[in-house]
């Protein structure tokens, strides 16, 4: 079986209507490329990545087998463990190229063997690309330890939609935003432990994103609300989109993101983009995507200095202001949708 015919085939691990960072990329990319005037055809592979088994790397190796020679094909690196059987034997007759969010090595939570294991399927992959794209020059620095050489390596941020000045929390005290799925790298935890030596404090947390992608993560959450006591205050709201979401920036005083690594963090632009001041930690490009003048940028895991960095911001009234105003300076100055499509196309060698 031969795939139809295509300036582009994107293979993305699953469903691309998930909500999560690296799939609303993907989703925005491709769909910006079809409004320029590209073909672009979509192959969602079935599969649990990135630990895929037999079936999902058989159905990787088919799909590959169908692609014409000379085809662009474009990985999301979530997916390329289902190729490790199977790239080899195409890349060379296909113009192949992997879309890194963050390498799958760098997810928290995995043992020392999985680590490993993901780090060398990841590192044989990349050999065979043409072109790798990540979100931020922090993902080029790191494809280096792969060994990936630096030509090959092309940096697409993602665009950031404009957006309306947040207006802030209409009640006396001061709405806490987090956007983010409930999963060990987003750090929830720690943001919880931090919020409960500010108790003395009028806030009020909404926390927004899926909670069903890790069943434990989520149970491990639920308990610590419990814990600190602080039921009351903080809110899970799932997973929300347009007019919800943006109702939700709006309303928002200060943002705030305890991950432990991110490849960019569309997140914290999109809160940038409302003149949000951001208190974040993490590891990878976090500093690269919020300005020192924004916000406050904290050690991972370190439940006390985020306390502090929330405690200075929440008292201190003309410091928010002074972080809104340059968060705001900074939102202006983000690429947008088109801009981010435009360098995608570039670095698959489209004119």
């Amino acid at each position: 079986m031969t795939a139809p015919p295509a300036d582009l085939h994107f293979i993305h691990p699953g469903p691309v209507t998930r909500r999560t960072g690296g799939t609303i990329y993907d989703r925005r990319v491709i769909d910006t490329l079809r409004d320029g005037g590209l073909d672009v055809v979509l192959h969602e592979l079935d599969g649990d990545f990135p630990h895929c088994g037999a079936a999902t790397e058989d159905a990787a190796g088919r799909l590959l087998a169908a692609f014409p020679a000379g085809a662009r094909v474009v990985a999301d690196g979530l997916a390329l463990p289902a190729f490790r059987l199977s790239l080899a034997a195409h890349a060379g007759r296909l113009r192949f190229a992997a879309l890194v969010h963050h390498p799958l090595a760098d997810e928290t939570g995995l043992t020392a063997a999985d680590r490993r294991r993901l780090f060398d399927i990841e590192q044989e992959a990349l050999r065979h690309a043409d072109a790798v794209i990540v979100p931020s020059a922090a993902m080029r620095r790191r494809l280096a330890d792969f060994d990936v050489p630096a030509e090959r390596v092309f940096v697409v941020p993602p665009g950031t939609d404009p957006a309306p000045r947040a207006t802030g929390g209409a009640s006396d005290g001061l709405t806490l935003l987090c956007v983010a799925s409930v999963t060990p790298r987003k750090g929830h935890r720690t943001l919880l432990a931090a919020l409960d030596r500010c108790r003395d404090l009028d806030w009020r947390l909404i926390c927004a994103g899926p909670t069903g992608l890790d069943a434990a993560c989520w149970t491990q959450v639920q308990n610590a609300v419990a814990r600190h006591g602080l039921g009351d205050r903080v809110s899970f709201t799932g997973t929300r989109t347009g007019r919800s979401l943006e109702a939700l920036y709006d309303g928002a005083d200060l943002f705030v993101l305890a991950s432990a690594y991110e490849g960019y963090g569309m997140a914290f632009a999109e809160a940038l983009a409302r003149g949000l001041p951001v208190i974040a930690s993490g590891a990878g490009a976090v500093a690269e995507t919020v300005p020192e003048a924004a916000g406050c940028l904290v050690p991972v895991g370190d439940a006390g200095a985020l306390a502090a960095a929330l405690r200075g911001l929440m008292a201190d009234p003309a410091l928010r202001r002074a972080k809104a105003d340059a968060a705001w300076a900074a939102g202006r100055a983000l690429p947008d949708w088109p801009e981010a499509a435009r360098r995608f196309a570039a670095a698959l060698g489209f004119e």
